[in-house]
């Protein structure tokens, strides 16, 4: 499928996994692979559990705007460790630094306990 030439890391909150609970998990964000052509037939394309990029119905998920320090703190993790709730904790710290620090500090230590269990 054709690809955006976009370089803006896109994530989405996966809202519902029927019928893929092995490969999405609800309440899950997700970086998303912008693809115009899977777009146009109402698809999202995103890295799931696999670790690989699949379409899915884009009803399935919320699309979330992250914030850029948050983005670099994910890194090139495939599907994110950041749960819905905590991006949103994220997003309302945005005005505070030191409330942002923590809530980027509780991402993090998620991300690496998730490192471990694999």
């Amino acid at each position: 499928m054709k690809r955006t030439g976009k370089h803006e890391t896109q994530f989405a909150v996966c809202i519902n996994n029927e019928g893929y609970e092995a490969s999405l998990e609800a309440g899950k964000l997700y970086r998303v692979i912008p693809d115009v052509e899977a777009a146009s037939h109402g698809y999202i394309r995103v890295i799931d559990e696999s670790g690989e990029d699949y379409g899915y119905s884009a009803n399935r998920f919320f699309p979330i705007d992250v914030p850029p320090a948050l983005q670099k703190a994910l890194g090139n993790a495939a599907a994110t460790v950041l749960r819905a709730e905590d991006a949103v904790q994220v997003q309302s710290a945005h005005g505070s630094r030191r409330k942002f620090k923590q809530a980027l500090s509780k991402v993090s230590k998620a991300k690496s306990r998730a490192a471990h269990r694999l």
